[in-house]
């Protein structure tokens, strides 16, 4: 939010019958890999890792961690991810104290508790009156939080560059850290301490183009690689408001093009803003807006107006929807038998129904249950579902080593799992694809591709 509206917000297993089970077989003719699968796509809502609606909860020095029976009821809310704001209000002179970076530890370990993840920022006050803190204590804070970051980049999606200004929005620094200048100084701070697969969210698009000098956006040439470009996102927390949106933009057709192309490799994301000089954020507007600019995450606790107009409107459920990636098989080959100790080929293809990409890298495995004895197997896949960009189809097309595994009947399923080695067994971090009648909640959960393999010695 920038600061009109800041002021405004203070004043104011066997396919049963095929279609039963959401998919459809179609004979592949004399083609030796086997039948073709193909599956049905579902329009059901369901949470599904570092995408959607999030809940802002922000802490002040010396307040209370998270609640973990508050954090625990999300999920059931479609709510997979949280925006936590930490106000560093009484250390704007002084190291963090020891308390206060326990309270930050505290809250890692329950969000990682309650299968969520969380997108981080740091400000010192929240009062366009109030002051912030020089770039030495920023420096020092952000060391002190170093192993912070590295400890618990399980659980961060995302961080926002913060820390400048009133509500760590990059405005009206009390220490003249408003510039390009000393926002390079404080960006370039951050990605050094931050785990280079943490992606970070600046508030505007000039300021990302000033501040890397270049006015292109990202491409696959650099995407996911160590280039600083490459891990900078934006955040737009006045977005739908009309207009440059609060000054969000000031070339408004060029930078949102800028946005739109960017976003297909880093994330965008924020939350609206009261509608200015007669706006009006409708769900049509809604849908625009966040397929050209692949919003990947909405806060649902401001603006209020208007999400609740969207709830009346009837397209609230269709925002939560298609928020971020959405995943889905479309269709799959797979051979029937094969021999002991072979290779088998491997077809799926996915597409991606939501207004976003995954950003965030995840492991997919191919997983093999012995229909006699209930044991698992799991093939890791070459692929990777970043790739699979909106609106877009990804072929994943390998040859699966089975060695190792014995003779026997077979269920083939997808599993999608975090990279963390402390959560890639966790069910919570699972994607879940949007075909009807895959998810299962079994083996950490995993999406059933309704095919069976039967391995002969």
């Amino acid at each position: 939010m920038m600061f009109t509206n800041k002021v405004y917000k203070i004043i104011s297993g066997i396919v049963l019958l095929c279609c039963f089970l959401g998919c459809k077989r179609t004979e592949a003719g004399d083609d030796p890999g086997g039948d073709s699968i193909k599956y049905e796509i579902s329009n059901a809502v369901f949470p599904n890792p570092e995408r959607g609606f999030i809940k802002t909860m922000s802490v002040y020095a010396g307040g209370a961690s998270l609640n973990a029976d508050q954090l625990g009821i999300l999920r059931n809310q479609n709510i997979s991810m949280i925006l936590r704001v930490y106000y560093l209000d009484a250390f704007k002179d002084r190291a963090i104290s020891n308390a206060g970076l326990s309270l930050i530890q505290e809250d890692m370990d329950k969000i990682r508790n309650a299968g969520l993840k969380v997108i981080l920022r740091f400000a010192y006050t929240d009062d366009m009156e109030g002051t912030d803190a020089p770039y030495a204590v920023i420096e020092q804070h952000l060391d002190q939080l170093k192993p912070v970051f590295e400890h618990n980049k399980d659980v961060i999606a995302f961080m926002q560059a913060g820390f400048i200004g009133a509500w760590g929005e990059w405005h009206s620094s009390s220490n003249g850290l408003a510039t390009i200048e000393n926002e390079k100084k404080v960006l370039t701070k951050i990605l050094s301490v931050l785990p280079p697969e943490i992606m970070v969210q600046v508030r505007t698009p000039a300021v990302k183009q000033q501040i890397f000098g270049n006015t292109a956006p990202v491409t696959a040439a650099i995407a996911y690689s160590s280039d600083s470009r490459a891990r900078v996102g934006h955040h737009n927390d006045c977005f739908l408001s009309g207009g440059t949106d609060y000054g969000t933009y000031n070339n408004i057709e060029a930078e949102k093009k800028y946005i739109s192309d960017e976003a297909l490799f880093v994330p965008t994301g924020g939350e609206t803003c009261p509608p200015t000089g007669g706006y009006d954020p409708t769900c049509a507007e809604g849908r625009k807006e966040m397929k050209l600019l692949k919003w990947t995450y909405l806060n649902l606790d401001w603006y209020p107006a208007t999400i609740n107009a969207w709830k009346a409107s009837g397209c609230f459920d269709e925002f939560q929807t298609y928020l971020g990636y959405r995943l889905a098989l479309t269709d799959a080959k797979f051979p029937q038998e094969a021999a002991a100790g072979s290779s088998i080929p491997v077809s799926i293809n996915i597409t991606n129904k939501g207004y976003a990409p995954l950003y965030n890298k995840k492991n997919a495995f191919l997983i093999l249950k012995s229909k006699a004895t209930g044991e698992y197997y799991e093939k890791l896949l070459a692929a990777d579902l970043r790739a699979c960009k909106p609106a877009g189809t990804l072929a994943v097309n390998e040859t699966v080593s089975i060695a190792g595994i014995p003779a026997g009947d077979y269920d083939l399923s997808l599993r999608i799992a975090d990279q963390a080695d402390n959560l890639k067994l966790r069910k919570e971090y699972s994607v879940r694809l949007a075909n009807a009648n895959v998810w299962t909640d079994d083996n950490n959960g995993m999406n059933n591709l309704n095919q069976q393999l039967t391995i002969k010695n």
